[in-house]
C-alpha cells in the first residue's frame, strides 16, 4: 500500500518537494561553510521522495543529540530551518482540508519533525522503528 501511495505522492506534487530539496542542497554544498546544512538537505530530499513507510528518530548514539548537532540545528531554524517547517505546515494543512488529501498532508507533518530538528536525526522504515520502540 505504501508503493502505491509513495507514487501518486511524486506524482502529484512530491516530486517537486524532493528537487527543491536537491537544489538547495547542491546549492549549500557549492560553499565550503554551508555542506553540513546541505547534507541535511538531502536528507530531506531522501524522506521526501518516498515518505511512507518511513519515519524519522533521533540518532541513539548521541542521546541528548550533542552540543554541536543543537548548534548546528539552532543556525539551520535561524537561516531557513522555519522556512521548512512553515512551508510543511502550510501544504499539510492544506491538503487535510479534503478527505482524499489527508494521507498526504500528515507526510508533510512528519517532515515538519525532520525539518524542525535534521542534525541527529535519522530515516528509518516503519518496520525498524516498531522494532527500536520495542527494545
Amino acid at each position: 500500500m505504501s508503493l502505491l501511495l509513495n507514487i501518486i505522492w511524486l506524482l502529484f506534487g512530491g516530486i517537486f518537494v524532493f528537487l527543491g530539496y536537491i537544489a538547495g542542497g547542491i546549492a549549500l554544498c557549492c560553499t565550503i561553510v554551508g555542506i553540513p546544512w546541505g547534507v541535511q538537505c538531502f536528507k530531506l530530499a531522501i524522506f521526501s521522495i518516498f515518505p511512507f513507510g518511513q519515519e524519522t528518530r533521533m540518532s541513539s548514539n548521541q542521546p541528548m543529540g550533542g552540543v554541536l548537532n543543537v548548534l548546528l540545528n539552532i543556525i539551520w531554524l535561524i537561516f531557513g530551518g522555519l522556512f521548512v517547517v512553515f512551508n510543511h505546515l502550510f501544504w499539510g494543512f492544506v491538503l487535510c482540508l479534503t478527505i482524499v488529501g489527508i494521507p498526504f498532508g500528515v507526510q508533510h507533518f512528519k517532515m515538519v519533525k525532520l525539518g524542525l530538528w535534521p542534525f541527529g536525526a535519522v530515516i528509518v522504515s516503519k518496520g525498524d522503528a516498531r522494532a527500536l520502540a520495542t527494545a
